[in-house]
């Protein structure tokens, strides 16, 4: 790719994303909706300004990754432990309601089909797909609202993080009805053993980098090592044991989250993922899209698939949630925070696709699904909050 069409595109997208993010504040809207909005507009969909490239999939990757990194690090261990628990139960019932109601709407469209055939493995993929969860949005939205590191952000990301271990062994289940060679005992033990070595790895990890920032408090060389500490454990979490990368970061923010220095290190995170990185990351959602190309025949599905996919979400988790005693707006919170989707949707996807369990025109479903889920979290979210303070502001008043 040409190094002038890199620079004008960079370009394009930071000032568009800026500027929609600017409007989306001046309307009440979470600045990350106003990024995926001139994504839209700039990406094929529209305008068609900025074509996707392998390079920008790669910076926004980068983004999501600085993201989930500076969203460990935020994280109140105590709390995460608190909600453990909590979060597996959420997280389970995140899966399975997806996953059933994507399968229902496949035979309410295509007819039922019997276990074990084409059709039938086809269904189950569709609601696999619906089991995804992209935190990232919620992230950002819950960074912007101040509220990442309390209770209800910590269950959401912690319920977010099982949610995509789980996901992916129903992943690799569903592949195995279709290939005789994916594993699922394997994926299980190679998750497990991912975790475990997080954990044994950390703890040695923490104690190094607590040395090295007592020796050289607030200095820059903290947060660079930590930067690639989150670089090296994404890398691995990947490549050798099939667990997403993002959760890899993660789990490094998580380590890191104790040390004195943890706030200083985010800032200088939160620098190159809001100068660069995280517009990248957002518009590149809007990218992706493009709405000229709506096949007719299948747009009522993927109204049905958006739909369903919302509801699989907000109703698993936030039902559950109930059963678990969180308050009624706690609950809408959980279930709304839960119900984004990203590119771990697109991937699943696309190991669908090319598995040959299902047709390249239910893409549209998946990015109509993303995009709308990712625009209308923040904005729920946002709205849920100041409901939840002006509510506080009545009872203290009276």
């Amino acid at each position: 790719m040409d190094t002038l069409e890199i620079l004008r595109e960079l370009a394009i997208i930071i000032i568009c994303a800026k500027i929609f993010g600017l409007l989306a504040r001046r309307v009440k809207a979470p600045q990350v909706a106003g990024e995926i909005v001139a994504g839209l507009l700039i990406g094929p969909s529209l305008f068609n300004l900025v074509p996707d490239s392998d390079f920008l999939s790669g910076m926004a990757e980068i983004g999501v990754i600085l993201l989930m990194f500076s969203a460990g690090l935020e994280t109140d261990i105590d709390k995460l432990k608190k909600s453990g628990l909590k979060a597996t139960v959420l997280a389970i019932a995140g899966v399975l309601m997806p996953l059933v109601l994507g399968t229902l709407l496949y035979f309410g469209f295509y007819g039922f089909a019997e276990i074990g055939t084409p059709k039938f493995i086809e269904a189950v993929f569709i609601g696999t797909i619906l089991t995804a969860t992209s935190v990232s949005i919620t992230v950002q939205a819950l960074k912007e609202l101040g509220k990442i590191s309390t209770e209800i952000g910590t269950t959401i990301m912690s319920a977010a993080i099982i949610d995509d271990v789980i996901g992916i062994i129903v992943l690799t289940a569903v592949l195995g009805m279709k290939d005789p060679d994916a594993n699922l005992g394997t994926v299980c033990i190679k998750t497990f053993a991912f975790f475990a070595l997080a954990v044994v790895a950390g703890i040695i990890i923490f104690k190094i980098m607590k040395k090295m920032d007592q020796k050289w408090p607030h200095t820059r060389r903290i947060p660079i090592i930590s930067l690639v500490l989150a670089f090296i454990l994404a890398y691995i979490a990947d490549k050798f044991f099939g667990v997403a990368d993002i959760t890899g970061a993660y789990v490094a923010g998580i380590i890191l989250s104790s040390l004195d220095d943890s706030a200083y290190i985010d800032r200088k995170m939160d620098i190159n993922s809001y100068m660069i990185f995280g517009p990248v990351f957002f518009a590149s959602i809007g990218l992706q899209t493009n709405l000229r190309t709506v096949d007719m025949s299948i747009l009522a599905f993927s109204a049905a698939f958006v739909f369903v996919g919302l509801l699989g979400k907000v109703a698993g988790c936030g039902l559950t949630a109930k059963l678990l005693k969180y308050k009624n707006s706690d609950c809408l919170k959980i279930g709304v925070g839960m119900m984004t989707r990203g590119e771990v949707a697109l991937i699943v996807s696309q190991r669908g696709l090319k598995a040959g369990i299902i047709d390249s025109r239910y893409f549209t479903a998946v990015i109509l699904l993303i995009v709308v889920s990712s625009i209308l979290t923040p904005i729920i979210l946002k709205a849920i909050y100041a409901s939840d303070e002006r509510n506080a502001q009545k009872a203290a008043s009276n």
